[in-house]
């Protein structure tokens, strides 16, 4: 049973990429468990959202308002408010992290702080350093929040995490403790991982002390520290293909050596079908979740809300980002909740921001939420490439800096790639396929009873050999990255582009 199960899991994240690859938007033809429906404009190139769509979709509680600050600016994640009221945002598709930041004239500018890193995510300040989580190392560099500006050479303080896989982001914070906190996802969906996968770590700020804090976390993103008790609360994505409406993606309460189920159980100590049965005590063990999201919302990035500007009912409460969901027949997901606690730790989860999906229709995924010291809300948004603004109150007038308009530096990456050699290429993109085993899942001869093939047909005339290879370095789960490096990517996309 386990065997059939990682064949069709091995089929579904393949079936998932010829999608994306062929343009397909959305299809149905495995049972509901098994069902893809994803929203794919934009996997490879970023759809800058027009003004007029932000205004008629996008709706906020009374008394609260809204303005885009920042677009085209691919795949965009995590981002963090300086001291300076600017903003650090990293870019895992392009290996770079960047300050977006108001200019002399009032307009927003951007600066490239670092390029050429292997998929950063997580971003931190402290102390005069700028921190960023690659998808295998941790590293800083000299940043100086007032000119905007870093110094010195970027250097790894934490290395040998284990790179790529199903769940390739490592998000970072710097705890009250003052220990920088680590989060490194699942390699599969469901199975019994490798040691420092689905947990979350912490270490010194100069990389010292690296110790794991807790477990069974299976796709940990987002995590932040309650002001009002200094609770550690983390998001954490639940397993896949268990149909529609299990197993609720969870919000966990999580203290040091605690152990949150996965992939044993999920929700309040329920045995996972494929794994608890046999693992009785690892499902008593398991610390049930603190509050319950619906199933396959994928909750990314929480924020709790501090200042004196918040309303009335919002002084103990987060912003969690809910990415959306692939795995079930009608989309769920795709807006920002807040959830509220009163006396009793009790946690209430309402709408706060929506609109981002309409009768299936995509217009874009929260991704990561940051508050300035003004008390300004920004979030970020990895579909459209935009960062938004959002105050209680009226924001008037702000500037917006459209990244879709402008002519990027070419990053430290793009030069490691070399000239292409097309002949060349081919034929390395061939071998790459064949010691993947691709054709396994990808090719009609090569597939399995009732496994569902999708052509890869006329992708000249859609794509790009550098959108392909920006594709491959950091593909939407549930496809897994694979450890290709910058030009193994460039002769896999030729190969694929012509083959």
């Amino acid at each position: 049973m386990k065997k059939l199960l990682n064949w069709l899991l091995k089929g579904l994240l393949a079936i998932v990429l010829l999608l994306a690859l062929g343009g397909v938007s959305l299809w149905a033809f495995l049972p509901d468990r098994y069902v893809v429906n994803t929203p794919l404009r934009g996997l490879f190139q970023t759809q800058p959202l027009d003004s007029q769509t932000l205004h008629q979709r996008l709706k906020l509680p009374p008394g609260f308002s809204l303005s885009l600050y920042a677009t085209g600016i691919d795949g965009i994640r995590v981002i963090r408010a300086t001291a300076a009221g600017d903003l650090v945002a990293s870019a895992p598709r392009t290996g770079q992290v960047w300050l977006l930041r108001e200019d002399q004239h009032g307009g927003i500018d951007s600066i490239e702080l670092v390029a050429g890193l292997n998929r950063p995510h997580g971003i931190e300040l402290h102390h005069g350093w700028l921190y960023i989580a690659e998808t295998d190392a941790v590293g800083r560099i000299r940043f100086d929040p007032v000119s905007g500006q870093v110094s010195g050479e970027y250097q790894h303080i934490v290395d040998g995490l284990p790179a790529g896989g199903m769940h390739w982001t490592r998000t970072l914070r710097l705890g009250p403790d003052g220990w920088m906190y680590l989060t490194v996802g699942s390699n599969c969906n469901a199975c019994e991982d490798e040691p420092l996968r689905a947990a979350m770590h912490r270490f010194k700020p100069d990389g010292s002390s690296f110790e794991t804090f807790a477990s069974g976390l299976r796709n940990a993103v987002g995590f932040a520290w309650a002001p009002w008790s200094g609770e550690l609360f983390v998001t954490d994505n639940g397993r896949d293909l268990l149909g529609d409406d299990l197993p609720p993606c969870e919000l966990n309460r999580v203290t040091r050596n605690g152990f949150y189920g996965w992939p044993y159980a999920w929700g309040d100590r329920q045995p996972d079908p494929d794994l608890g049965e046999a693992n009785s005590q690892r499902v008593a063990q398991s610390v049930p979740p603190a509050h319950g999201f619906a199933a396959h919302t994928a909750p990314l990035g929480i924020e709790f809300l501090t200042g004196a500007s918040l309303p009335e009912g919002y002084q103990r409460s987060a912003l969690v980002a809910q990415h959306g969901s692939w795995n079930r027949t009608r989309k769920a997901g795709y807006q920002v909740v807040s959830l509220h606690w009163d006396d009793q730790g009790k946690v209430t989860e309402r709408p706060f921001l929506t609109g981002f999906e309409v009768d299936e229709a995509v217009y874009g995924r929260p991704a990561f939420i940051t508050q300035a010291s003004d008390g300004t809300i920004y979030l970020s948004d990895d579909y459209t490439g935009s960062v938004y603004r959002i105050r209680f109150g009226d924001l008037g007038d702000q500037p917006v800096m459209d990244f879709s308009k402008r002519v990027v530096n070419t990053s430290v990456e793009d030069e490691s790639a070399g000239k292409a050699d097309p002949l060349g290429d081919y034929a390395a993109g061939q071998a790459l396929y064949q010691q993947y085993d691709c054709a396994s899942c990808h090719d009609p001869a090569r597939a399995g009873e009732g496994q569902v093939i999708v052509k890869l047909e006329s992708l000249q005339s859609r794509y790009s050999p550098a959108s392909l290879s920006s594709f491959l370095q950091t593909p939407t789960p549930p496809m897994p990255a694979f450890p290709l490096s910058v030009v193994e990517r460039r002769q896999l996309a030729a190969y694929l582009l012509t083959r």
